[in-house]
């Protein structure tokens, strides 16, 4: 092989690759800007939490925008995912397997305990809830909303999948995220420190939740192949999560989890 056809065959492996990485680039811009919602994100936290430049996030932002995938706020110039997206999400409107599958173990674990069920699903490194059922106790904690993302590790359910991970896996995680976590007062140490917890426990027990004066409990959800794809959580305020009914409400998150995955995995 001569220098030129050499030359050809190092640029022909190289551009795949440089297409993934763009790919991946985006899509880890378009996860930032899902996380801030309808409110937008401004460029300077994308570039922080992405840790790519501030030209290169300039650059995937605005091709973003001329295909309809992104749009940036007028009065704010934040930016913020573009109306094509739902669009595009009509091409699958049935609801997932979990979805059907969890729903009897909501509406019961709801009437049962009587504080807001949450249901969530992990998406890459983030978390995303998917179902909000709210009980029948005149004080709610509806601290999440649907549709909601946030980084695996800052929520209480985003805890619960990282326990039930293989530690190395975790850790990976919590590694990739902790330029994230800063938004949410929060690092790595920490995140680590209440994964190892739940882990032990088997469940997650945050006695600060998203919203002072609350706690929360969570309890992990796997796939049929022993991956960890889902949490559910229970917010409450905290005189209702005393110790006893902290185990009695953890015993029934625990039991509808293996009903969902056994409905999973029929």
């Amino acid at each position: 092989m001569d220098k030129a056809d050499s030359s050809i065959s190092a640029r022909g492996a190289l551009e795949p690759r440089q297409g993934a990485q763009a790919i991946r680039r985006a899509l880890a811009v378009l996860r930032i800007l899902a996380a801030g919602r309808e409110d937008g994100v401004p460029l300077a936290e994308v570039v922080r939490a992405t840790g790519l430049t501030r030209p290169t996030v300039h650059r995937i932002v605005h091709v973003l925008i001329e295909e309809g995938i992104v749009e940036r706020h007028g009065r704010s110039g934040r930016y913020a995912i573009g109306n094509q997206v739902p669009e595009l999400a009509l091409a699958r409107p049935r609801p997932s397997r979990l979805l059907v599958a969890a729903n009897p173990s909501l509406q019961r674990a709801s009437t049962e305990i009587g504080d807001t069920l949450f249901l969530t699903v992990r998406t890459g490194h983030d978390t995303l809830c998917v179902d909000r059922r709210i009980g029948i106790y005149p004080i709610q904690v509806l601290s999440i909303e649907v549709g909601a993302r946030r980084p695996l590790g800052v929520s209480s359910a985003g805890v619960a999948i990282l326990a039930a991970m293989p530690a190395q896996d975790a850790r990976k995680i919590v590694a990739a995220n902790e330029k994230r976590f800063e938004t949410y007062q929060t690092d790595a140490a920490a995140v680590m420190s209440q994964v190892t917890a739940a882990r032990k426990r088997g469940y997650n027990m945050r006695e600060i939740g998203l919203v002072q004066g609350t706690k929360s409990i969570s309890t992990w959800i796997k796939t049929p192949d022993g991956q960890p794809a889902a949490a559910i959580t229970v917010s409450a305020v905290r005189t209702r999560l005393g110790p006893r009914r902290e185990q009695e409400v953890a015993e029934i998150l625990l039991r509808e989890a293996r009903i969902i995955e056994q409905a999973i995995r029929g």
